[in-house]
């Protein structure tokens, strides 16, 4: 009842389409009770009558009703599919804003093939069991319920031995169709995986191709596509196996009918007539109740995609505030922050305490894994602390509406994220609407103007997914001209340099320098050079902060950043480090 009580909520927005087409399914139904009805006259006055007049008007008759029924018939099919259509979209609308809004946390532990398996493979299923299944339970149903009406009529005790034998059916359909949804379930989250095995050869086919993994990979693809094809299997089994449930116990019945039937005619209760029009009806029961059969397997499929949607619907959007945070004016300060990463053990931050000053530059430094990145992460609330708090003037950020936090803050990192769109249009994200001059400004600061004047159609250029077209150094040079575009107080640089060529890196450090100009920043493990110029450098150690100071103050100090130092610099590589 759960399931179906889920999709009278998906159809109820489309009331009126499905009551047209509930419409439709009556006529249809009713045309196919006439039919029936029909084959009474049509063997008694034709065949054994001799009546001329009938044999003139019947077939017209017949002719108009199959007419009216093809018509009625196309009316309800595409109003059903249309409504599916429908449900599809609004579903997969539905559910890619509620990921949007989902916390960055959940795209850590959900694999991004998981996803795209829900939004397209799970809502995509529901299109044609709903349509089909819902089209068959208006249609098929009422069919049953008219032919039922004429076989009664006709000879009540011969319907009421053909009808017998249909609970046992029903009884088994459902069985079966618990099972199919078990099954179906499972063939669901194979799909998924093999969703995920796709996004990952793709995404890294340079790294299959280097380490000659190209056969490793096709045969692990084979080995989960060979998985879901056993569960098409076991789903197409048990779907076929209700069907042969239906053809047996429906020719069970009919063989009955016959017998008993065949018996009254040759007796003389019943004329011929009467006896085929009662045939006909019951012969068209079956086919009808044979696929309300269907439906009660299409509806434990769609159970099965609606229980793998709804595990991403139950999940909370991110916590937002209800202040609007005003824009930053003294200071930005961690009291006694600590974060730890859901099912991990040791805390990837402890106990951190630290103000700074607007227009401060703080470089973050210390080895890989001690909580430099998680720390930056806190601030835009990509993580809100396990404890302590965060303050922008006084304010908990934890109270500010995401929007106005967010809208303070630009981030420049490692990882690049470009857009299969324009130069124009991806300078222009952080700020939509934003002029022309605007754009070329921000490219020219960011030192990327005489590059993207070079490209084949310049700023309406498309650079491919992820930027795949340009260079590292041109990618990163994008990325800071849509943060200098932006122009936010607060600005993270999350090793934004580290993968680049000299030349490359050298372009983007003047582009970077442009960026911090009279801006509150956070560095992380950025050039030399920037690290020299920062107000004050912040080193971590296993989550806490174990030494803060000058560049020069750290040197003479003798510590862990000293330690760094001597091991990631030689001389003639002084103006990097990592």
């Amino acid at each position: 009842m759960e399931a179906i009580k889920k999709i009278i909520l998906l159809l109820k927005p489309y009331w009126g389409r499905i009551v047209l087409a509930g419409i439709a399914s009556l006529i249809v139904s009713g045309i196919n009770g006439a039919l029936a009805w029909l084959v009474k006259p049509a063997m008694d006055g034709i065949f054994l009558e001799k009546n001329n007049t009938l044999l003139t008007v019947l077939p017209i008759a017949i002719l108009l009703l199959f007419s009216l029924k093809g018509l009625f018939s196309f009316a309800q099919t595409f109003l059903m599919k249309s409504t599916g259509a429908k449900i599809v979209r609004d579903m997969r609308n539905r559910l890619f804003g509620h990921l949007m809004y989902l916390p960055v946390g959940h795209y850590t532990r959900e694999s991004m093939g998981s996803m795209l398996s829900r939004t397209i493979n799970d809502i995509g299923m529901l299109q044609e069991l709903l349509s089909y299944s819902i089209r068959n339970l208006f249609v098929q149903g009422m069919t049953v319920i008219a032919l039922l009406i004429v076989a009664f009529y006709r000879r009540w005790d011969l319907a009421l031995i053909a009808v017998t034998v249909l609970p046992a059916a029903f009884y088994g359909v459902n069985r079966l169709g618990k099972r199919l949804k078990n099954v179906s379930k499972i063939a669901q989250q194979k799909i998924s995986v093999i969703t995920e095995h796709l996004t990952e050869g793709f995404s890294g086919i340079k790294m299959i191709k280097v380490f000659g993994r190209e056969a490793d990979t096709i045969n692990k693809f084979k080995e989960k596509n060979q998985d879901y094809y056993r569960e098409v299997l076991r789903s197409t089994r048990l779907m076929e196996f209700s069907t042969l449930l239906m053809e047996a116990v429906g020719g069970l019945g009919i063989a009955f009918v016959l017998w008993y039937g065949g018996r009254l005619v040759i007796t003389g209760i019943i004329t011929p007539g009467e006896f085929f029009s009662f045939l006909a009806a019951i012969f068209m029961v079956y086919t009808p109740a044979k696929r309300l059969a269907e439906v009660n397997n299409g509806i434990q499929q769609a159970r099965a995609s609606l229980e793998r949607i709804a595990e991403i619907e139950i999940k909370e959007h991110e916590k937002d505030g209800t202040m609007t945070l005003p824009p930053l004016k003294e200071n930005i300060e961690f009291r006694n922050v600590s974060f730890i990463y859901p099912d991990v053990k040791d805390e990837a931050l402890k106990d951190i305490s630290l103000k700074i000053k607007k227009g401060e530059i703080i470089a973050i430094v210390g080895r890989s894994g001690v909580g430099k990145t998680t720390l930056v992460d806190l601030i835009p609330r990509f993580n809100d602390p396990s404890e302590g708090v965060i303050f922008i003037d006084a304010v908990d950020i934890s109270k500010a509406r995401l929007r106005s936090l967010r809208e303070q803050i630009g981030v420049v990192s490692q990882d690049v994220i470009l857009f299969n769109d324009t130069v124009k249009n991806n300078i222009a994200f952080g700020k939509p609407g934003a002029g022309d001059d605007e754009i070329i400004n921000a490219a020219k600061s960011a030192f990327a103007h005489e590059f993207i004047m070079e490209l084949t159609r310049k700023y309406e250029t498309v650079i491919g997914e992820r930027g795949v077209r340009l260079s590292g150094g041109q990618r990163q040079r994008l990325s800071i001209a849509r943060a200098i575009l932006k122009n936010p107080p607060i600005l993270i640089l999350d090793e934004a340099t580290s993968s680049l060529d000299t030349e490359s890196e050298i372009m983007v450090q003047k582009a970077l320098e442009n960026l911090m100009q009279n801006r509150t920043t956070f560095v992380i493990a950025h050039r030399l050079s920037t690290i020299r110029r920062a107000t004050r450098i912040i080193v971590l150690d296993k989550g806490r902060i174990v030494e803060s100071g000058t560049h020069e103050a750290l040197i003479e100090r003798d510590g862990i950043y000293k330690r760094l130092y001597d091991l990631q610099f030689s001389a003639q590589d002084v103006e990097t480090i990592a």
